[in-house]
């Protein structure tokens, strides 16, 4: 009998992984190229031709002990410093290999953070819309996720709002950005309003309270956007890392978490998250990816790809009358619905074979989100399909 804890997790399963088999079903009926899958975050931009090359370069030249052995639970020591040196010309911070814990992707860097940070009944904020398995990760250490809203038109969030509720249980805030579900990127101004408002309620409670920035989408933005650098405004801030999307290496797990060196205990918190490392189950971030991506931290994916991919679907979109926040990062979309009931707007799309996920899924009802790490083709073919869906609601 398994634990009343997973049960619900199993009732309860992801709402774009079960779209995802969906699309699988749909497309041995109608045949691949006539279902139009915009449910799964997975990068469709080739990573980077260096990663091949280390690749072999690392199998063929490396001693195997040095690629395949044991090593520090928080990675490899040549591989984080050479991150931290990326990172400190990159950024203008100052940082060392002592800041930085590699991770089994972004979500393996949270939940050592979470497992870090709280006890039991502690609260996490995060702002909806937010990636849904933010409330599983707080789940897993019995904290609370307590859910924030924010503004309908900019999805920007609201600091007075926030100012309300935190209060002496609030242990940390996850933002994203640029964000999934909706490629919004929050401006400098945002982020100086946040610091600011957290550092009077820490002096107000006198408790610490923990910014962690998850940042997959870091290097996926468009039209200039400016993403700030979270450890540069804040002093008990983290940010969680992941090359799945930077360099298009989804199924590799691999990433980091890098803490402020100024942060509220430090050196408590960095011993933890090397112990959380390992007794999580994860034991260490994939070696041979490790070595990997320290020779390729200047490579990048082509992001005009994306870009391209963006500006056709948003365009098409809004000219037959859906509402969207244009993007600035990320490879999503996130639409109002036109009808209150998001999930059935879902279900309705499915008439068409396109494939949305409910806003609901990311704690904002009334919305849709596509992702649009698709082929130019796909997107191009599936737009008479949007048409339809637009003229079954006569939005237009």
């Amino acid at each position: 009998m398994i634990s009343n804890k997973m049960k619900d997790l199993v009732a309860n399963s992801s709402i774009i992984r079960a779209m995802f088999e969906e699309g699988k079903r749909l497309s041995s009926i109608y045949g691949e190229e006539n279902v139009f899958d915009y449910s799964l975050g997975n990068p469709n931009v080739a990573p980077p031709e260096i990663i091949k090359i280390e690749i072999n370069k690392i199998l063929n030249e490396t001693t195997p002990k040095l690629v395949h052995g044991y090593m520090n639970n928080s990675g490899y020591e040549d591989v984080r410093s050479k991150i931290a040196e990326f990172l400190n010309k990159k950024h203008n911070v100052n940082i060392s290999l002592n800041n930085i814990v590699m991770t089994c992707g972004a979500a393996g860097g949270l939940n050592i953070l979470l497992k870090t940070l709280l006890n039991p009944e502690d609260e996490v904020i995060a702002f909806s819309p937010f990636f849904g398995e933010y409330r599983n990760y707080v789940n897993n250490f019995d904290g609370k996720l307590v859910v924030v809203p924010t503004d309908i038109d900019t999805f920007e969030p609201d600091m007075h709002v926030l100012k309300d509720i935190i209060n002496s249980k609030t242990k940390a805030i996850i933002i994203n950005s640029p964000n999934n579900p909706t490629g919004v990127v929050y401006s400098e101004k945002v982020i100086q309003d946040l610091a600011k408002l957290l550092c009077e309620k820490e002096e107000e409670l006198g408790t610490s309270i923990y910014l962690i920035s998850d940042e997959p989408y870091r290097e996926i933005v468009y039209d200039n956007a400016f993403v700030p650098y979270i450890l540069k405004y804040y002093k008990n801030s983290f940010i969680g890392y992941s090359y799945s999307k930077s360099l298009s290496l989804p199924g590799e797990r691999i990433g980091y978490v890098v803490a402020n060196t100024n942060m509220d205990s430090f050196e408590d918190i960095m011993k933890s998250l090397n112990v959380a490392n390992r007794i999580l189950g994860f034991v260490n971030a994939p070696s041979l990816f490790q070595r990997v991506i320290a020779n390729c931290l200047e490579a990048e994916v082509d992001v005009s790809i994306y870009k391209r991919n963006r500006d056709i679907l948003y365009n098409h979109l809004i000219k037959i009358g859906f509402k969207c926040v244009k993007p600035e990062g990320a490879f999503y979309l996130f639409i109002r619905t036109p009808i209150a009931d998001d999930k059935k707007f879902c279900q309705d799309a499915k008439q068409f074979n396109l494939l949305l996920v409910a806003g609901s899924a990311f704690g904002c009802p009334g919305h849709a989100r596509l992702s649009y790490c698709i082929s130019y083709d796909k997107i191009e073919n599936s737009l008479p399909a949007f048409d339809k869906l637009a003229e079954l609601y006569k939005i237009k």
